[in-house]
């Protein structure tokens, strides 16, 4: 799907007239419930040696991922119920057998690598472009941009979706499933759920225009 994707924002970006920069934002949420976590991240990580202008913001999924590698047992356990067991496989580790711990979070820290922790420890948790604002999960409402909180950019959920009023940027986000991209007043989402729906999905953002590009189009 990254690699559908990418070619359908390509074929689109070649068909623009010249533009001064393009910009690619991946938001967060690399890793996890899919079937090839560790590919998704080496394929990131060619692009991002390949092109100019990626920026890749951190996710919650990620996070889960750092402080498992921190040897946090109780995010370890968090992170295999919701898609590290997954991810695990992915990079050639059994299923934990649920025993200790330690020895199997070992096994992880080894098998992703200390460079790629490393470099997915230098992902931002936010971007910003003209009247966009980037982030994995969204922000807390009535809190300026600049004082957002970590936990919210990561894990907030509807107190951020439910709430209409202007952020002071349109907030640009995944984290939360939607049939299709939302593209609403203040917030655009743009999570379709590729690991369940098959439906990998962009915006395409210059100022005045918002265009989506999906798998499924």
């Amino acid at each position: 799907m990254l690699n559908d994707l990418w070619a359908r924002i390509m074929a689109h970006q070649a068909a623009l007239p010249a533009v001064p920069t393009t910009h690619i934002v991946f938001l967060g949420d690399i890793v996890d419930r899919g079937p090839d976590s560790r590919g998704a991240l080496a394929w990131l990580n060619a692009k991002r040696h390949e092109v100019p202008g990626i920026t890749t913001l951190l996710g919650n999924h990620e996070e889960m991922l750092l402080r498992t590698c921190d040897r946090d047992p109780m995010t370890f356990v968090n992170w295999l119920r919701n898609g590290g067991t997954e991810a695990a496989a992915s990079f050639g580790l059994p299923p934990f057998d649920g025993a200790d711990a330690g020895p199997y979070i070992e096994e992880v820290r080894a098998a992703v690598s200390p460079e790629w922790i490393e470099w997915i420890r230098r992902w931002p948790l936010t971007a910003a472009s003209g009247d966009y604002f980037f982030c994995h999960a969204g922000v807390r409402p009535g809190v300026a941009l600049r004082k957002q909180h970590r936990r919210d950019l990561l894990w907030i959920r509807e107190e951020f979706l439910d709430d209409p009023r202007d952020h002071g940027s349109v907030i640009v986000h995944g984290h939360t499933i939607s049939p299709r991209v939302e593209v609403l007043p203040n917030r655009i989402g743009v999570d379709t759920g590729a690991y369940a729906s098959g439906v990998l999905s962009a915006v395409y953002l210059d100022g005045t225009t918002i265009e989506v590009i999906a798998t499924d189009q």
